[in-house]
């Protein structure tokens, strides 16, 4: 999925979450009601100072706005393979 996407579908399922309307994130966020709907439909790339903006309008980390739905923000690496050392190896 585009990285736009991905936030903009956070920025409105977060803004719903909160009750918020497009005009009051706006407003938070010293906007034009317009940015943020092009934020939602993903036709904007937000710079890291606007994700700031975003994540203090909603009151979300940054990494909410930056993970696809549905994947957690702390899931663990996957953790390398021990490599089998030779038995002449200690």
């Amino acid at each position: 999925m585009d990285v736009r996407r991905v936030i903009g579908a956070n920025v409105r399922r977060h803004r719903l979450a909160a009750d918020l309307s497009q005009e009051a994130v706006a407003n938070r966020m010293g906007v034009d009601r317009a940015y943020v709907s092009g934020l939602e439909i993903g036709t904007r790339n937000p710079t890291a100072v606007t994700l700031w903006h975003i994540s203090l309008a909603l009151q979300v980390p940054i990494a909410e706005l930056l993970v696809e739905h549905g994947e957690p923000i702390d899931a663990p690496l996957p953790r390398k393979r021990a490599s089998k050392k030779s038995s002449h190896e200690a």
